[in-house]
């Protein structure tokens, strides 16, 4: 392979530019903090345990489609403008080669070539238009044309996560009600806010700890508003 050959992905980088992570954190966390946050509004109320599971069975499978279709509108927003990019991007390499190779030549050059070498680096890759035009995107856009992330996949991964985060706090009331239940779910979503928080801090190299305790800390934050309100409207909204 040539020096100046496109590189292959380091082993030792985490894949990152997909946005299947992205969906998979949000959906989980939007889930956990909606949920919890509905059930203990409406436990805050005073209703019975059968209007808190159906409240929380509601909320998980509204909030999941509502998710995934945002998911999947902005993915799909984001490739289509990827792709609008791309397509000037390859008119310009077809139209102006000279101009585009003496560009990329630039950026070799803020990389720490010589000019000799970005040149001559430069025309290597322009002789193939598709390596070429994944180059200019790499350089001039920061992204990676063959890393697109999928719609479908996100708006999925999205909605089940939604769904898992959501369900935790339900699972109480079917077997228990009252100040139990609700001490319950809210155990339940502490530490499986902390759980998403630790993962996080571990997959990008931060503190778990400050990771965990921002994600409880708002976990607790819309808990806290909502249990409020459901306790001072108690049952007079119908």
């Amino acid at each position: 392979m040539s020096m100046f050959s496109v590189p292959m992905q380091n082993e030792d980088h985490r894949a990152v530019s997909g946005g299947l992570a992205r969906a998979a954190v949000f959906g989980i966390s939007d889930g956990l903090v909606s949920n919890v946050s509905l059930v203990l509004g409406f436990a805050g109320g005073g209703v019975a345990a059968s209007v808190v599971r159906l409240g929380g069975l509601a909320g998980a499978v509204a909030g999941a489609f509502s998710m995934a279709a945002g998911e999947w509108i902005s993915v799909s927003a984001q490739n289509e403008l990827v792709h609008r990019e791309l397509e000037i991007e390859r008119r310009e390499l077809s139209k102006n080669p000279e101009k585009e190779t003496l560009e990329l030549a630039a950026f070799y050059e803020s990389h720490g070539m010589t000019r000799d070498q970005a040149i001559a680096g430069a025309t290597e890759v322009m002789q193939d238009p598709e390596r070429a035009l994944i180059v200019h995107a790499k350089e001039e856009f920061g992204i990676d044309p063959t890393e697109m992330p999928s719609a479908i996949g996100a708006a999925g991964l999205s909605f089940v996560m939604f769904v898992i985060g959501a369900l935790l706090p339900v699972v109480p009331w079917f077997f228990a009600s009252g100040n139990g239940a609700s001490i319950t779910s809210i155990s339940i979503g502490v530490i499986s806010a902390a759980g998403v928080g630790a993962a996080l801090g571990m997959s990008t190299e931060r503190s778990v700890a400050k990771s965990s305790i921002r994600q409880v800390f708002i976990l607790l934050l819309a808990t806290g508003a909502t249990y409020l309100v459901g306790t001072l409207l108690g049952t007079q909204i119908s």
